[in-house]
């Protein structure tokens, strides 16, 4: 109970930090009416008296004072009731499109002897959290409704009884944001943080110098109110699945990898061409399973995939995968400017593979023809490497730069060099071979864009192509398209 009492004790300091400014303000008023009673009731500077031109300069200043600092305290209180607290994006998930995982969390409350969320969204990240209902945080609320945010990962790759096991200290905050002082003050600091990130200037910037100094004020004590919460809830969550959490805090370490590595490997490749993958909670499933497959991370993943899913709980867990994969690529990838496009794995070595390897040889080709005039019917794939046998990689790469600084659009790209240079030839090879008829593209789930020839990935490319790029040697890369039956004369096709 140690944890409860410091808790609410912390929230009360930030009550009182509240009520001392909420003091500031009515003070002086409180002044000024005591001196105009004083002055009508002629107890204080009556008419005719000595001391009356005194008090009535004081009267003056008093009520001066009054206004201004009412004035002020009207505006920080209004910027705290216009500001909108932010909101994580997430898709809501309504009882009637999960039942089972609503009973399960209900369920999980009265047994912790809480009370349960108000409802349940996810998020396409890894990790679990309760958040105050916007719509109870804009009314003031003295018992806010609480939304239970879970990481979309967790529910594909979970079993159902580890997401139980790792969701029960989260829902077991509930009881910290059903207590009225704790409620209270996090929602006054929520007021603050919301108020602070709206810019103002001229007069009105003395409202976001107030808010700072009360936020500053209350910061100590919002932290460990928060610190106290969270052991609050581990302490009510111990009698439950506590041996199963151990293992579910394992398999969030693996969530998140895999999770990072589909995004940045796999998905990215598809948003910078306007596509989006609709299933990627499914996609990390089978990254992370073929992780296991690889690396044995996972002790006996076989035995426990043969568990029930936490995704089973979703009556339409396809549906639901594709809004959480379209929400990931809108906050982590600017929209193209035609719109997102559906994406499904099937369509992935060709609608991204395929395609990105032809768009990056094409930005490639037009940089060899800018620095030549007039332009050479001499194949790309040749007249490329003798550009890098003869030590062409810095002036290429640098027309490579303008050029995409050009053609991109959302800017130029965030690596340069030859880097870049490297990637782009990587491309025009694997578009060589495509055309050749000896390989085709193909998707890993942990690298994303491969190139596929007997079925094997091909991963002895990068080195032969970073030996042209940055040594200059072309020898070792046309061996490897000679082994490959790729002849360097044949034209390269664009898409």
């Amino acid at each position: 109970m140690a944890a409860v009492d410091a808790a609410r004790a912390h929230a009360r300091a930030v009550l009182r930090i509240r009520g001392w400014a909420l003091a500031a303000t009515v003070l002086p008023a409180a002044l000024s009416v005591v001196l105009l009673a004083g002055r009508l009731t002629g107890r204080i500077g009556a008419p005719g008296a000595p001391d009356a031109a005194g008090w009535d300069a004081a009267r003056w200043a008093v009520t001066a004072v009054a206004v201004v600092a009412l004035l002020v305290g009207w505006f920080v209180r209004r910027s705290h009731r216009t500001a909108v607290p932010p909101v994580t994006p997430a898709v809501p998930v309504a009882p009637a499109e999960a039942p089972e995982l609503h009973r399960l969390i209900a369920e999980l409350a009265d047994r912790l002897e809480v009370p349960a969320p108000a409802g349940i969204s996810l998020t396409p990240d890894c990790d679990s959290w309760l958040e105050e209902s916007p719509a109870d945080a804009r009314r003031g609320a003295g018992r806010a409704g609480q939304v239970l945010v879970i990481g979309s990962p967790f529910l594909w790759w979970m079993r159902a009884g580890e997401l139980r096991a790792l969701l029960a200290p989260v829902v077991a905050g509930t009881a910290a944001a059903a207590d009225p002082d704790i409620a209270a003050a996090r929602r006054f600091v929520r007021s603050l943080d919301a108020a602070l990130g709206e810019r103002r200037r001229g007069p009105a910037a003395l409202v976001d110098r107030i808010n700072r100094s009360l936020l500053g004020a209350c910061r100590e004590h919002s932290a460990e109110l928060e610190r106290s919460a969270a052991a609050w809830s581990s302490e009510q969550a111990r009698a439950v699945d506590y041996g199963l959490r151990i293992a579910a805090q394992e398999q969030v370490g693996l969530a998140y990898a895999g999770w990072d590595r589909l995004l940045t490997r796999v998905a990215m490749p598809a948003w910078r061409l306007g596509r989006h993958p609709e299933h990627l909670n499914a996609g990390v499933v089978a990254a992370l399973t073929e992780l296991a497959r690889r690396d044995r991370l996972a002790d006996g993943y076989e035995t426990r995939l043969g568990d029930r899913p936490a995704c089973d709980l979703l009556e339409e867990p396809g549906r639901v995968d594709a809004e959480v994969s379209l929400l990931a690529a809108e906050l982590l990838h600017a929209p193209p400017p035609g719109g997102w496009r559906q994406l499904d794995w099937d369509a992935y070595p060709a609608d991204v593979v395929d395609r990105g390897w032809r768009e990056r040889a094409a930005v490639l080709r037009a940089a060899l023809d800018g620095g030549s005039a007039p332009r050479s019917a001499e194949p790309p794939l040749c007249r490329l490497l003798a550009r890098l046998a003869g030590g062409g990689s810095e002036e290429l790469a640098a027309a490579l730069g303008a050029e995409l600084s050009r053609s991109a659009p959302h800017g130029a790209p965030a690596r340069g060099g030859r880097d870049l240079l490297a990637e782009h030839v990587t491309a025009m090879v694997c578009c060589a071979v495509v055309d050749a008829g000896a390989g085709v593209p193909g998707l890993d789930w942990l690298d994303g864009p491969v190139l596929l020839m007997g079925g094997v990935r091909r991963a002895d490319l990068g080195a032969v192509v970073a030996q042209a790029v940055e040594l200059g040697k072309d020898a070792p890369l046309r061996g490897w398209l000679e082994a490959a039956g790729v002849r360097a004369a044949r034209p390269v096709r664009s898409w």
